[in-house]
């Protein structure tokens, strides 16, 4: 008991007080403890009676229209002290005498001193929104470093025989901005009253004007508490642009309004743990809900097509990234409903993703049609699917986690050259490459069974080059190359040489034997003439044949053209300048020899741009306009 004599003695020290040390308590009125308590009271209420009294708006009109913290920054920093020692000194004041007309007193002026302090919380919290917003408060501070902080308010007294005040505040704002004074004020406010006993009316001031802020900061952002038949019966239009809000919403909410909140939250009420998460939890636990509810009911009551699974893919990867922030931000055990909504909306949208993509894969091999595409070129099925499997492939990273659980496809099923990785017990391709690629073999199969339709089999096989290579090309283009790998690349090209090498082989096997296998061989005019109205005939017939082909990429129309005219055109060539001579100096040669080597060039250059009346309309590149040679009409 001596040693608490001795610290009370330090609040009311002559320092401290505006009268003479003859107002000091004697020793003969320290002779007992409850003589000191009463001095100890007394002196208290006698330095504090007029600096609260002062800001008593019951009885001023200067208090009504005055603010505290906002009229003279020191003097509030004495009210907050005075209040202190007051609660201090009423509380050991009663464990002496708990009926005493002092003790009446100082609660009297406790009273006085806590409506003043509740007025000044509500006006700094309403007034300063602008500065308190949580864009603000996200910039100038985080959550981190201000949780680790003392808990001891930074306007503190010291407890040595010279006290001081230490103004945190003003330090504050020379080198950051007012945010950060106001939460200090704030704080101050709070572990003031909070210590004083006076927690419910602090925290229903602070409840109340903050979770406005978040309520208002949700619904502006475009996110609204939906029910289930409300998102059935919605249009896919205004659903789309509902999404789009709400992935909007998300990363604003998480960075900067939960985040901001959390910050305040966590200064404000630093001193005590139970009451930081109470409030925030308050605070933020409607706003959240809202938020993280949203994709479940989208996921569970949202018509299931393929075109729509990049938005529910859009909202998995959403929550997914802002993950981490969500633990952090919502770490307290009473907002584990908030963590458990966010993962139930993943568990939802996943469980919808895999079912709109187990559909595709079904359509994929349902796909029947039993028209062919005008001169072999791309399906309409390779362009669609391929479009859509290649947006798939951007989202491999999130599709890993959500097939990480789906049957990959029976082994055996996908022929080793879909692979770049080994089959192996060792090194297993992941599930994401095996899923991909049993979507682009399904496309695959489909394709063959599209090439059974043609009745010229050389044009079928066009048909396969044309749409294998355009698969490649997409391939490359996109992320299916790091899923599938080189190795898989390079065995589809090695495939799309060997279809066009059957193209040739049947579309041009006849023109090419036609001429002779020693074209610089001495002949007979007359076997000469033979040879080249053979040639003729077989060119004319191949180049009507063809001219209908269509190969849509222009690398792959100058390949095919290159190859078909080395083999045709040094021979035709060497023929040509060989026997020409002959035949010339007979009457009508130009019926023998009709073709020049550079007619021949222009003739097969011309080629694989189809028809010209119409074109083709699975081109997916322009082709230059042309007129058909005269001389092949």
């Amino acid at each position: 008991m001596p040693r608490n004599w001795i610290r009370t003695l330090s609040w009311f020290s002559p320092k401290h007080s505006s009268t003479s040390d003859t107002n000091t308590p004697s020793t003969s009125q320290l002779s007992s403890p409850s003589r000191f308590s009463e001095a100890v009271i007394d002196r208290t209420v006698e330095i504090a009676e007029p600096i609260i009294t002062k800001w008593d708006a019951d009885t001023t009109t200067f208090a009504k229209v005055t603010s505290l913290f906002y009229e003279n920054r020191k003097e509030a920093k004495d009210f907050i002290k005075c209040v202190n020692n007051l609660h201090k000194a009423m509380h050991f004041h009663a464990s002496e005498n708990s009926r005493s007309d002092k003790l009446i007193r100082a609660q009297s002026l406790m009273q006085i001193a806590m409506k003043r302090l509740e007025k000044e919380f509500y006006q700094i919290l309403s007034i300063n929104r602008a500065h308190l917003d949580p864009e603000s408060i996200s910039t100038v501070s985080s959550r981190t470093s201000i949780s680790t902080r003392s808990s001891t308010s930074e306007f503190e007294v010291d407890q040595d025989d010279d006290a001081r005040v230490v103004d945190a505040g003003e330090s504050i704002s020379e080198v950051e901005d007012f945010s950060n004074v106001i939460m200090a004020d704030l704080r101050l406010i709070a572990e003031c009253m909070i210590s004083s006993g006076y927690t419910n009316e602090c925290l229903n001031i602070y409840k109340v004007i903050r979770k406005s802020i978040i309520d208002e900061a949700i619904y502006r952002l475009g996110v609204e508490k939906l029910s289930s038949s409300q998102v059935h019966k919605m249009d896919w239009q205004v659903m789309d642009m509902k999404i789009k809000d709400w992935l909007n919403a998300i990363d604003i909410a998480m960075k900067t309004f939960f985040n901001g909140e959390r910050i305040l939250c966590d200064h404000v009420f630093a001193s005590n743990d139970s009451i930081r998460e109470m409030c925030f939890t308050e605070i933020s636990k409607d706003g959240a809900m809202i938020l993280f509810s949203f994709p479940e009911i989208v996921a569970k009551n949202s018509k299931k097509s393929p075109e729509k699974v990049f938005r529910l893919l859009d909202m998995y990867t959403s929550i997914a990234e802002h993950w981490q922030e969500i633990e952090a931000i919502f770490s307290f055990d009473s907002e584990s409903v908030v963590r458990s909504q966010a993962l139930t909306s993943l568990i939802k949208l996943g469980e919808s993703i895999r079912t709109v993509l187990t559909e595709f894969k079904t359509t994929l091999q349902k796909e029947s049609s039993k028209t062919t595409v005008a001169g072999g070129g791309i399906h309409h099925l390779t362009v669609e699917a391929m479009n859509y499997i290649t947006l798939l492939a951007d989202y491999s990273n999130v599709l890993s986690d959500i097939l990480v659980e789906s049957p990959p496809p029976a082994k055996g099923s996908l022929p080793e050259s879909y692979f770049d990785i080994a089959d192996s017990d060792e090194s297993p391709a992941p599930v994401i490459s095996l899923q991909f690629a049993w979507l682009i073999l399904t496309l695959l199969c489909k394709l063959d069974g599209e090439a059974k339709h043609y009745k010229d089999v050389s044009l079928a096989y066009l048909f396969l080059a044309n749409n294998l290579h355009y698969v490649v090309v997409k391939v490359r283009l996109s992320n299916l190359k790091y899923l599938l790998g080189e190795n898989w690349i390079s065995k589809q090209e090695e495939k799309i040489k060997k279809f066009t090498l059957n193209y040739e082989r049947l579309g041009w096997s006849h023109v090419i034997e036609s001429l002779p296998r020693e074209p610089n061989a001495t002949m007979a005019p007359q076997q000469v003439k033979e040879i080249f109205k053979r040639f003729n005939l077989s060119f004319e017939q191949a180049h009507r044949k063809q001219s209908v082909c269509v190969v849509p990429n222009s690398k792959l129309r100058d390949d095919l053209k290159v190859s078909i005219a080395r083999k045709i055109l040094p021979v035709y060539r060497e023929f040509y300048h060989k026997h020409r001579d002959v035949i010339v100096k007979e009457r009508h040669s130009s019926h023998v020899i009709r073709f020049s080597p550079e007619d021949l060039g222009h003739y097969l250059s011309d080629l694989f741009f189809g028809p010209v009346e119409t074109g083709s309309s699975s081109s997916v590149q322009s082709s230059p306009s042309r007129t058909t040679p005269s001389r092949l009409r």
